[in-house]
Parts: structure tokens; sequence; C-alpha cells
């Protein structure tokens, strides 16, 4: 009764970070509110005797990967006004998918609960069960090469993030590395000849 007390709570707080992620005007406050979400989603993994994800999730994601959503986000000097105007037009989609997604979850949840398969609970695991051993095993023979192309779509994103980074602002002062390595000292450097000042 109260691994599910606590499910429930975590998943209110999950709900509202998320909607904070994506109702927020400052994406600095969005992306803090996306870790509050993953903290809470690891919390729901390790309540699901999943401890491997919920560590992984807050070691790799809130660690590694929202540091680098705050650096891209705060380096990008984001138009906020323009990208809010360009988002209006995508209303339509966007209540679209999520009427798409309250469809899918209300018709995992209820439909089938009414029609008689009722919401059916995870077998009791042994004690000697290891979820990082079954993960690993089935990560690298039956989903071998998703994991793969996962790999690669992160890569390609990690590269695009740095591009982005990288291109010319107005009032910036860049360096041309290849001017820098051919100066001589000669173009730098004047040595003045001057007459010594007599003793008085």
């Amino acid at each position: 009764m109260f691994p599910t007390i606590l499910f429930f709570i975590f998943a209110a707080v999950l709900i509202g970070a998320a909607l904070g992620v994506i109702l927020s005007r400052n994406p600095v406050y969005s992306a803090l509110l996306l870790v509050l979400c993953f903290f809470n989603a690891s919390v729901i993994w390790v309540l699901l005797d999943a401890e491997f994800l919920g560590i992984v999730l807050v070691l790799v994601y809130v660690g590694a990967v929202m540091v680098l959503f705050l650096f891209v986000v705060m380096m990008l000097d984001l138009n906020l006004e323009r990208l809010r105007r360009e988002f209006a037009g995508y209303w339509p989609l966007t209540v679209a998918v999520a009427g798409f997604a309250v469809f899918a979850m209300i018709n995992v949840i209820v439909v089938k609960h009414l029609g008689g398969a009722g919401l059916q609970t995870a077998p009791a695991l042994a004690a000697n069960y290891s979820n990082t051993r079954t993960l690993g095993v089935e990560l690298f023979t039956r989903y071998a090469y998703p994991s793969q192309v996962a790999a690669l779509i992160l890569l390609v994103a990690s590269v695009a993030a740095i591009v982005l980074t990288l291109r010319q602002r107005k009032g910036g002062k860049p360096q041309d590395i290849a001017q820098q390595v051919a100066v001589r000292a000669k173009d730098r450097v004047r040595i003045v000849k001057m007459a010594s000042e007599k003793k008085l």
C-alpha cells in the first residue's frame, strides 16, 4: 500500500514538472524542471525494482546530459519572442499528438481493465535477481543494433549542438588561427637604437 501511495505522489510531481517544462517562458527554468522530472522518474524506477535504471537516469541524464543542455541553452542566446511566434502555428499538431497520447493511456488503463483483463501486478523477483545482468544480456544480444542506432543519433545531435555554438555573431572577435601561426617576430617587434645619455 505504501509503495502505491509513493508512486502516485511522485507521478503527480512528475506530471506537474513536465507541464512546467513546456509551459515555462524561461528555457533555463524548463531545463531545471526537466531535472526534477528525471529525479521523479528515477524514484519510480526504484519503486519498480529497477535500481540500475534509476541510478543511470540520475548519473547520466541529470549529471551529464542536462549540464550539456544548460550550456547549450545559455550559449545559443535564443530569441524567445521569435521562437514563440514561430511555434504558435504548431498548436493544432501539438494538441493532436497530446490527444493521441491521452487516448493511448486511457485505452491501456481503462478499456483493458473494464474488458476483464485487469491491471496485472508484476511477479515477485527472485532473491538473486539482477536487473543489471538482464539489461546487459538484452542490450548486447536482442537490442544490439537499435542501441548502435541510438548512439549514432546522439553523436549527430552532439555535433549539431557544437556547430550551433560556433556560429558567427555580431560584435564577436573570432580568432584566425592560420594568421596567428604565420606571425613573424620581426613584424611585431621593432628594435630602436638610441644614443646613450651622457653622465652629468
